[in-house]
């Protein structure tokens, strides 16, 4: 069998340098399952490999969409499945990276048979978010499913629309229920997770948070500011700046912003990876034979 290595765990925790570090020890190539490194657009605020990370080892899905594209979960496994069917005729293994769960639980499993699109409760629920704000459709979603409202981006008014639009039309059934459903892929997976003690991983989260800045975010999120409705860019780092670029708040609020809702987010992101017993923890300071080791004593 085929044999797909999956790296997952919470922003800053040193998901890319590992994914190239194993490609490069296992001769194969890497594939992004990071929702927000797909737009080209997006760089320094998106932590995109770095050149010579790219250039050590191939990547794909990476820098490969535009913001202004319609391009959603859906779309990614299916270009998912296209890719690793031609790169698997070539390698015996391959690398899947990425922080966003849902994409790489699509990858791995397939994408839940949810209900479809329903413009009228779209609309009303449009309207409600225009007329009250996030707190409102935030309020709606934990009383119809707590559980879900837990492992989500809360702040996400296009994920929320889309959850309670899916649980109005559930006949009650929770949305652990209606996701059930999980394909067998033509390939073995192999779990693997970065993380470590809440401080250190908070400290890494803002210090990169400052590297961004040094790098240029403010000048790439100015950029990027005439489009900011777009769905692409309702993203932390980003919408922090662009509150400060209105005039809401004060710059070094903003980056105090970027560094709370980038720890939040870490949070969200550990609680989805750790709904998966499959996956095998290291810490951020690995010894890289150790897992090459556990990958070897897999049979």
């Amino acid at each position: 069998m085929k044999r797909l290595i999956v790296i997952g765990g919470p922003t800053a925790s040193g998901k890319t340098g590992l994914a190239v570090s194993l490609a490069q020890k296992l001769h194969t190539e890497i594939l992004s399952a990071d929702s927000r490194q797909f737009y080209k657009e997006m760089s320094i605020g998106t932590a995109v490999p770095e050149p010579e990370e790219l250039a050590a080892a191939p990547h794909h899905f990476i820098q490969h969409k535009s913001i202004f594209e319609d391009y959603n979960v859906g779309d990614f496994e299916k270009e998912f499945l296209t890719k690793s069917k031609a790169l698997f005729q070539q390698y015996k293994t391959l690398i899947l990276v990425g922080g966003s769960g849902l994409y790489l639980d699509a990858a791995c499993k397939g994408l839940d048979k949810l209900p479809p699109k329903n413009e009228t409760i779209r609309a009303e629920l449009q309207k409600l978010l225009k007329e009250k704000g996030i707190a409102a459709l935030q309020t709606i979603l934990k009383k119809l499913d707590a559980d879900y409202f837990a492992r989500i981006d809360i702040h996400n008014p296009h994920r929320l629309i889309r959850a309670i639009e899916i649980l109005q039309q559930s006949d009650g059934k929770k949305m652990k229920e209606l996701q059930q459903q999980t394909l067998v892929r033509p390939f073995d997976i192999i779990y693997i997770g970065l993380n470590t003690e809440r401080a250190k991983l908070y400290d890494r989260i803002n210090k990169r948070v400052d590297i961004m800045m040094e790098k240029g975010l403010l000048n790439e999120a100015r950029h990027l500011y005439p489009h900011k409705d777009l769905n692409a860019l309702n993203t932390v780092g980003y919408k922090e700046l662009f509150k400060y670029f209105e005039g809401e708040w004060d710059l070094d609020f903003a980056i105090s912003e970027i560094k709370k809702n980038t720890r939040r987010f870490a949070k969200r992101q550990l609680t989805w990876f750790r709904k998966n017993q499959a996956i095998k923890w290291f810490d951020v300071n690995y010894q890289l034979d150790e897992i090459i080791k556990y990958i070897a004593d897999i049979p």
